[in-house]
């Protein structure tokens, strides 16, 4: 199956914005015990599916016309001295939301290389393209950082 990647890069960055970074419904999870959240437009099929909540590994994968085309893996979360402390993470979380609402497409894997708001920071760093690529996201506050997760993902190719 040919997929447009331009279709497929427009897509994610419209679907991440939807989903957990949009405070989408959950569904009910393939998984019991994981969080999901899904969005569909026209054949295109997103889900977001999670496990935990200061440390919080999950994966996300697009399908169009019901075949698998892309994934993603992540894991990471809350550094160790910020893990207990809800209202703190609540915060990060927040600001973690908006930085995924600039995701850029030529990049649609997770927010900008750069994004400031008061005594926040988000970097991003990351290495190949929607078909194959790797990265880390950290989130400083007051230039200390408090959230580091990393992620792989790419095209899926089938027989």
């Amino acid at each position: 199956m040919e997929v447009n990647l331009e279709e497929l890069a427009r897509f994610l960055i419209k679907a991440k914005s939807e989903a957990w970074a949009g405070d989408g419904k959950e569904i009910l999870p393939q998984r019991p015990g994981f969080k999901e959240l899904e969005f569909i437009e026209g054949p295109w099929e997103y889900r977001d599916s999670y496990v935990g909540y200061f440390m919080a590994p999950g994966q996300e994968y697009v399908r169009f016309q019901g075949q698998p085309i892309w994934a993603m893996a992540y894991s990471g979360g809350m550094t160790q001295e910020n893990i207990g402390n809800r209202d703190f993470a609540k915060q990060t979380f927040t600001f973690l939301k908006k930085a995924l609402k600039l995701v850029e497409v030529t990049r649609p894997f997770r927010g900008p290389e750069n994004f400031h708001e008061g005594e926040w920071e988000y970097k991003d760093s990351s290495d190949g393209d929607i078909k194959d690529f790797k990265g880390t996201e950290q989130i400083l506050y007051q230039g200390k950082e408090v959230f580091r997760q990393n992620y792989c993902g790419g095209l899926i190719l089938s027989k």
